[in-house]
């Protein structure tokens, strides 16, 4: 039934609303390996910039998938081509270097030295941040390639970039821009981690200090969503300069932890921070273009293994847990690629019912360890905890201090979890109340674990009451997000009434007389049916409670319709009704004896005609004597005779447009022939009459 339907689906969108709502960070998974492979295509046959070729095979290196030849042949070429060209920019020659370091392409040909000496002189003379970032890049990746790479003004190189930052940590892309960027902040130090591996000598360690306190300043001004995710963002005045929290925030990252790679000492950014940032990354889920897809995943392979901290990810593999089937609440600890963390407690500090007045329902409960499935879970079943939506705060904590310097948990964590069960249904009653609202005529109790089959009266000066009492497991007071009560008369219309609690229950009354109007002043037969739902309720259900025969008086002049129903669309596809047709009687026959007599006399001229031939004679006088003749006169005959023939054929068997289709190949012959037979003939009589 339609109505059915829509009361039945508007519960499951309210459950899946509110289940969503909790929602869980998770590690990289399968679905960002599945994902890459799609979204690495070409499109028109080609692959985009070497930029965008390094972003695929970049991402596709990091998940440990294979890379196909046929695309590795063309980015190859486009790399040779690229670093055996004079006039390549810096840029090119830093993304063709960049894909060659993990192809391996066929370079023999190329020759590095002379790039490498091409890069030094850009760098004697750069002034902006992109050139700086991409020469000394191309550089690095050079000398890792196995070419002998110094670089001799270092400390002068370091200033220049330096002398870009601002004192709130973040970079201008030149001396003469006066607008700073967290992106440029991250470009800005991931080429003074290049300076430095490169450099001829050791970088002084004060400037070293100094960019570090720079990116402690960095993080203070880090912006942060309400879940406490932590992210990059920049002003932009121009909307063509737009970038992504996203790829700003993989920026800073890749910065960060290359500068932090190469600095001595530690970058004292807080763990928490830096798990902040780690969970924005994971927060997007996958990806839907293999740019954004690239951004994450390389800033989270910087994340998985650096000198800072290797944020670890507290997660709940399900956050709808069933107190009927008695799930365990599991939780997963583990680093951002999957990988599980060191030994650890995870304490579940409390957790607190959203309908309850505040006070945790659960305190400080440890969780046990499954070692074989890396994993660490609790018992919620013996806990005697009830339905409903919890907020979960855990906290781990490492077992070795040597990993608490290493790895971060970020301290408390919280979530949100859907603790669901089966509710029981009781005190369910059906009554008619007299007009003085308190005698009562009719009173019938309803077992709501299945459907009923009552079948009560009333007239409009009566009352309709329905109670009933959820519980929950624990038999506390329960109350569903939806109940509704739907009327539904013979005619189909249909009066739908929301149930609300009081007390301890749920209770509608419905006043006939009050309602007349609404009813449509409809007398007859009207179908009960009990809808209760909630996303924590396993035993939602929609129930047949009987009907109800109403008596409503004669609707006055004036009186409002029924609303004309809606025509079921599937109907038009049900079965139709049985066409019969009635043909034309047949007409009188004549007898059959009469039908042959008929045939018999249709042949009497042929036969006159085959009877006179004889008679007469045949005169062949003129029938030709010699071959040609012959032959064209024989055919002449024969064709008469086939048309002949295919007039008969045509009476017993062939239809109408195969006998002229044989006709018209037969006639041109005719023609053809009869005209040479017919010609001869007449050139024969004429030198008979002359002779």
């Amino acid at each position: 039934m339609p109505g059915r339907g829509i009361i039945i689906l508007l519960a499951l969108i309210w459950s899946s609303l509110s289940i969503c709502t909790a929602s869980v960070v998770r590690p990289i998974s399968e679905a960002h390996r599945s994902a890459a492979l799609e979204l690495f295509v070409p499109f028109d046959g080609s692959f985009g910039s070497l930029e965008d070729i390094y972003a695929s095979f970049r991402t596709l290196e990091i998940l440990g998938l294979e890379k196909t030849q046929d695309v590795s042949d063309v980015a190859c070429k486009s790399v040779v081509d690229k670093l055996g060209s004079p006039s390549s920019t810096t840029k090119d020659l830093f993304y063709a270097l960049k894909v060659n370091s993990i192809l391996r392409c066929q370079t023999e040909t190329i020759k590095f030295e002379e790039i490498a000496s091409k890069l030094q002189t850009v760098l004697k003379s750069a002034s902006c941040l992109p050139d700086f970032y991409y020469s000394i890049g191309s550089l690095l990746l050079i000398k890792n390639h196995g070419f002998e790479v110094l670089l001799s003004d270092a400390a002068g190189t370091f200033q220049s970039i330096k002398a870009l930052s601002q004192s709130d940590g973040k970079w201008r892309y030149d001396s003469s821009s006066a607008e700073s960027s967290n992106y440029a902040a991250g470009m800005a130090l991931e080429a003074l981690a290049g300076v430095v591996s490169i450099a001829d000598s050791e970088v002084d360690k004060s400037m070293i200090g100094v960019v570090k306190n720079d990116i402690v300043k960095l993080f203070d001004s880090i912006k942060s969503y309400s879940d406490g995710t932590l992210y990059f963002d920049d002003k932009y005045v121009h909307t063509n300069d737009y970038r992504s929290p996203l790829e700003i925030s993989a920026s800073v990252i890749r910065g960060v932890t290359a500068f932090a790679e190469v600095a001595s000492g530690r970058v004292n950014i807080p763990g928490n921070k830096v798990l902040g940032v780690a969970k924005l990354f994971l927060s997007l889920g996958v990806p839907g273009t293999i740019k954004d897809l690239f951004h994450q995943i390389e800033a989270l392979s910087c994340l998985e293994n650096n000198r800072i901290y290797i944020p670890l990810i507290i997660s709940l593999p399900a956050t709808v847990l069933s107190l009927t089937s008695q799930d365990q609440l599991k939780v997963d600890v583990t680093s951002v690629f999957g990988v599980p963390a060191p030994p650890l407690t995870v304490k579940l500090l409390q957790a607190t019912n959203s309908n309850s007045d505040g006070k945790p329902n659960i305190e400080n409960q440890e969780l046990y360890f499954d070692q074989e499935n890396s994993i660490h879970y609790l018992d919620i079943a013996s806990l005697k905890v009830d339905v409903g939506k919890y907020n979960l705060i855990f906290e781990a904590s490492l077992h070795d201090p040597v990993d608490e310097k290493k790895y971060t948990t970020g301290g408390r964590t919280s979530f949100s979890a859907f603790f669901t069960g089966s509710i029981q249904i009781d005190k369910a009653e059906l009554a008619i109340l007299n007009s003085d609202g308190d005698s009562i005529e009719t009173i019938e109790s309803l077992d709501l674990s299945k459907d009923s089959s009552l079948s009560l009266s009333a007239n409009h000066l009566q009352t309709f009451r329905l109670s009933f009492q959820p519980t929950t497991p624990l038999g506390h007071t329960f109350k569903p997000h939806q109940v509704f009560l739907k009327l539904r008369h013979e005619t189909n219309v249909e009066h739908i009434f929301l149930i609300e609690s009081s007390a301890r229950q749920y209770k509608l009354t419905l006043d006939f007389l009050g309602l007349v109007e609404k009813f449509y002043y409809l007398s007859g037969k009207y179908d009960l049916e009990l809808f209760v739902g909630d996303a924590i309720m396993e035993n939602s259900f929609l129930r047949t409670l009987g009907l109800v025969e109403l008596d409503l008086p004669e609707p006055p002049e004036k009186a409002p319709q029924a609303p004309p129903q809606p025509i079921d669309p599937y109907l038009r596809y049900g079965p139709k009704e049985e066409i019969r047709h009635i043909f034309r009687s047949p007409e009188k026959r004549p007898p059959k004896e009469l039908s042959l007599a008929f045939f018999a006399l249709i042949f009497l001229p042929l036969l006159g005609f085959l009877i006179g031939l004889v008679r007469l004679g045949v005169n062949l006088k003129l029938f030709p004597s010699t071959p040609g003749p012959v032959a064209f006169s024989l055919l002449f005959h024969s064709g008469i005779a086939s048309v002949l023939l295919l007039y008969g054929l045509f009476w017993l068997k062939l239809d109408l447009f195969t006998t002229l289709k044989i006709l018209s190949f037969l006639g041109i012959f005719l023609v053809f022939i009869g005209h040479q037979t017919l010609s001869r003939l007449a050139s024969t009589s004429s030198k008979v009459k002359s002779s």
